[in-house]
């Protein structure tokens, strides 16, 4: 199973990567989200994938190793939180860059900035 995710892990950034050298604002959009997705899988495998009892303890059981970790849990929900909040603001951004300029490549948006140099 740790095998399969890493493989996932690995073909999310193989993807986050070709979208980010795209030249078009909605696929680095999407490069984005795909690289916040590996990064949640790879913080996912690296807190061993055990079956393991909830992270709350009850007057009885004292062993921590019977216990799975929730940090990694709080890491990935704390990641998926700033994750909508980078992707929504990129959206009005690209949005409100559209609006502006009427294009979405960003060789396009480079010569139109040598234009408002001049």
């Amino acid at each position: 199973m740790i095998l399969l995710l890493s493989l996932v892990a690995g073909c999310l950034f193989a993807g986050a990567t070709y979208f980010l050298l795209r030249r078009n604002i909605m696929r680095l959009l999407l490069g984005l989200i795909l690289l916040n997705h590996g990064a949640n899988i790879v913080i996912l495998v690296m807190s061993r994938l055990e079956r393991k009892l909830p992270p709350f303890l009850s007057p009885g059981q004292i062993d921590p190793s019977k216990f799975i970790d929730p940090l990694p849990q709080a890491l990935i929900l704390n990641a998926i939180v700033i994750n909508f909040g980078l992707i929504a603001f990129t959206l009005a951004l690209a949005y409100r860059t559209h609006l502006a300029l009427g294009c979405e490549n960003l060789d396009t948006m480079l010569a139109t900035e040598q234009l408002l140099d001049e």
